[in-house]
């Protein structure tokens, strides 16, 4: 009996992707495997996913509201909002320079001619505006916001809630004690759910096993070399050494640590799913302030984006070369800027950077065929860039963990000698 989850789930992800692959390759031409299983492990992996997406919304507001509760004074929420938030951007701007240089410096989709391509249609047609943005995240209809699942709205409630309970004081204890057993209900709840995980990561890979075609990648493999390659490093490299660099944490632990994470990841392929393993990683095995994770997890899967950063820019230097149309230097303010704004709007759901990207392709002029070919490939790189985005999530946390740490010590230092004197 193997008691490790991550290796269950790590055996539940390879088996099922063999299984599928066989499925596809010797198996197509029985109705019984290619309809019916696969259908049918289609219908598993979705209530899986169902099932944890029902616990997102209702985990994010209570974890939130008792993060905000467990801190110090509403002073220590400033700072950690500020601190969190900043990181946040830094992360985000970084990821997309990064990728701004490799694909300058390699040059994708040069010499590749992709004007014979298929079309297909872009769901979406306009740049997201940083003042509506803003506007949109406070609710005019509370309940709309959780029955939509729109994050920002939750948050916002979450922390209008919990810092008006804060700054009551000890006038509404059973208000505090509710929100502490409900956060209690919630991570038993979760940890009921994920012990379905390796048979729901299963079915998942078994539908993507045999349902995705080899031979689209053929001529693209630089397009997803490039991509696969920046995202795996940012995984496994960037991410790592930076946690090293300004935590306790080693590289090497880091990595340890989060491997149940980026296995869970790359088979739901969204943040917003993977918000209960990732809050797991913090707590249990980082040792992260719950105030910290509680707040910070719900506001990563939401605008930490890098993954989906790494993958816009990339992939818009790809299709602009294949279709002879070159980025020009005097464009890259404005397409930077873009990329920004589409990064934190994609959202923690599956497909939501292959949207972005087909808002940019409309909006630079490109051929529509141009989506076929990143729709194409967009579930295998899907699954990298979500555990790229949730892996961000857990460093910078870390790492803002561990100023508050510093900060709380110093402080504690501050009494003391103030007490002497």
């Amino acid at each position: 009996m193997i008691k490790s989850l991550s290796t269950r789930i790590f055996i539940g992800l390879f088996s099922g992707l063999i299984f599928g692959s066989i499925i596809q390759y010797l198996l197509g031409d029985i109705g019984f495997f290619s309809g019916t299983i696969v259908e049918i492990s289609s219908g598993v992996g979705t209530m899986f996913v169902n099932m944890i997406m029902m616990l997102v919304v209702p985990l994010v507001f209570v974890s939130i509201v008792c993060g905000v509760l467990e801190l110090k004074d509403l002073k220590s929420f400033g700072r950690l909002g500020g601190k969190t938030f900043g990181f946040y951007i830094i992360n985000t701007l970084v990821a997309i320079f990064a990728a701004l240089a490799v694909a300058l410096l390699l040059e994708p989709g040069r010499g590749v001619d992709m004007s014979g391509g298929t079309g297909a249609v872009i769901t979406a047609t306009e740049l997201p505006n940083l003042v509506q943005l803003i506007v949109n995240i406070v609710p005019n209809n509370p309940v709309s916001a959780f029955t939509s699942g729109n994050m920002l709205q939750v948050i916002f409630m979450a922390l209008l809630v919990g810092g008006v309970i804060k700054s009551l004081g000890g006038g509404v204890p059973l208000l505090v004690q509710g929100f502490q057993e409900g956060n209690k209900l919630m991570m038993k709840l979760i940890t009921v759910v994920m012990q379905l995980a390796p048979f729901g990561v299963f079915a998942l890979m078994l539908k993507l096993g045999a349902t995705l075609e080899a031979e689209i990648f053929v001529s693209v493999l630089e397009y997803l070399f490039v991509i696969l390659g920046l995202l795996l490093a940012w995984i496994f490299i960037v991410y790592p050494i930076a946690v090293g660099a300004f935590t306790s944490v080693s590289a090497k632990e880091f990595r340890a640590k989060t491997r149940e994470q980026i296995l869970f990841s790359l088979s739901t392929a969204s943040s917003n799913a993977t918000i209960p393993v990732t809050m797991r990683t913090l707590t249990d095995k980082l040792g992260v302030k719950r105030a910290v994770a509680g707040f910070g997890v719900p506001l990563g899967a939401t605008m930490n984006m890098g993954g989906v950063s790494i993958y816009i820019t990339i992939a818009i230097f790809f299709v602009a070369n294949a279709f002879g149309a070159p980025i020009a230097m005097e464009q890259l303010p404005a397409l930077l800027f873009s990329i920004f704004l589409l990064s934190v709007g994609a959202g923690g759901v599956p497909g939501g950077g292959m949207v972005m990207i087909g808002v940019l392709i409309h909006q630079m002029g490109l051929p529509v065929e141009a989506f076929a070919i990143v729709a194409a490939l967009d579930r295998l790189i899907d699954m990298v860039l979500t555990s790229c985005n949730v892996v961000g999530d857990t460093a910078v946390l870390t790492i803002v963990d561990s100023t508050e740490k510093v900060h709380d010590e110093a402080a504690a230092e501050g009494v003391r000698v103030s007490a002497k004197a």
